[in-house]
């Protein structure tokens, strides 16, 4: 079965025990480490059988694959942030570098944008951003994951933490990173091999260990430790009434605002 998930410490997390065999009765794997703009657009293109994804590409994906009610990454206080060299009213006629198109942060940042006018906007991977934005190539970066903890040492001032304007707006978690199944698999069996796994993780978290550290570009293991704490939470085990509603919400809004093609919260 081939699996794609990132190789942040969030996903090496929860998918240890299934990629090491440690799951009972669960199926082989042969796992692909990909940034999520990498998945995004290679789900779409049906290269794997479970995968990692944003949720804003659900639209593009629901007709050959299905969610996993477990796994991806929920929460609150763990959104997106627009950081700048400086301090900036707005983004009208700046140049902004943003992670992926289909990323649920970049969706999340034009719904906020509302109104705003930036004079450029280019994908950028995620570990260029910062660096990009200190050295004076973009007036502005829209980072994810780590980059919360991290950006400070940049010399970077954050202009809006999106997680938190989300929050405010709708009371609800922000619904970041999904894992999706081909329809053709038994997804009840898959939720099962993936939830026994994140359990596997929380059970004994030093297992995972030396797997996240490889992964996690020289990422400092209190970073790591971070990382983990703020991306794997219950959500994570079970999206639940509260998960199914934030993702409905994003999914709605941004069909409202004709961001997407369709409304595949309809189908969720």
């Amino acid at each position: 079965m081939k699996v794609a998930y990132s190789p942040c410490p969030n996903d090496t997390f929860v998918f240890h025990a299934w990629a090491h065999g440690l799951v009972p009765d669960a199926p082989e794997i042969d796992v692909t480490f990909a940034d999520i703009d990498v998945t995004n657009t290679a789900a779409e293109r049906g290269e794997f059988d479970v995968v990692k994804v944003s949720y804003a590409a659900l639209p593009w994906l629901l007709d050959e694959y299905t969610l996993l009610p477990t796994g991806g990454a929920l929460g609150r206080g763990c959104g997106p942030l627009v950081l700048t060299r400086g301090d900036l009213a707005d983004l009208d006629g700046r140049t902004v570098a943003v992670p992926s198109e289909r990323s649920t942060a970049y969706l999340l940042f034009r719904l906020w944008a509302v109104g705003q006018r930036p004079a450029r906007i280019d994908v950028v991977p995620f570990t260029e951003i910062m660096p990009a934005v200190r050295d004076g190539r973009y007036d502005a970066g829209l980072v994810i994951h780590e980059a919360r903890f991290t950006y400070p040492s940049f010399g970077l001032t954050a202009l809006a933490d999106l997680g938190a304007w989300w929050e405010a707006d709708t009371g609800l978690p922000i619904p970041l990173g999904a894992i999706l199944a081909r329809r053709s698999l038994d997804a009840a069996a898959l939720t099962r091999v993936v939830r026994a796994s994140v359990e596997h993780a929380w059970a004994d978290p030093s297992a995972s260990a030396a797997y996240v550290a490889a992964h996690a570009d020289e990422m400092s293991p209190d970073v790591q430790a971070q990382h983990i704490a703020l991306y794997v939470n219950e959500f994570t085990r079970d999206l639940g009434d509260e998960g199914h509603a934030a993702v409905r919400a994003l999914l709605s809004r941004a069909h409202e605002q004709n961001l997407v093609p369709s409304n595949a919260a309809l189908e969720l």
